[in-house]
């Protein structure tokens, strides 16, 4: 199996449209659950501790490196990518490895 984990930092705008863009990639990742072939599970961790400097964290889990590649290019992953995720996005780190 394969673990797929990423941290993101928002760029700066309004506390108020931060919370409302977290509840958004939240919602739509999530909402990947059951429909993307090879994922096992998929979870975005937006309950963090004041001492964290990353807004949330992507934690997915898949069959195998071709299931991750499968979800990389799928197109219900990119539109929710595309809309929520890479236009808010100030910084971003990816680990994946074997389980």
């Amino acid at each position: 199996m394969i673990k797929h984990m990423i941290l993101w930092k928002l760029k700066d705008m309004p506390e108020a449209a931060k919370e409302e863009q977290i509840r958004l990639v939240k919602a739509g990742l999530e909402n990947l659950s059951g429909k993307i072939p090879g994922m096992i599970d998929i979870h975005v961790q937006i309950d963090k501790l004041p001492t964290s400097n990353a807004d949330m964290m992507l934690d997915t889990t898949f069959e195998d490196a071709d299931a991750l590649t499968g979800y990389a290019v799928n197109p219900d992953h990119n539109t929710i990518a595309d809309t929520y995720i890479r236009p808010y996005i100030e910084a971003r780190l990816c680990i994946d490895y074997e389980i």
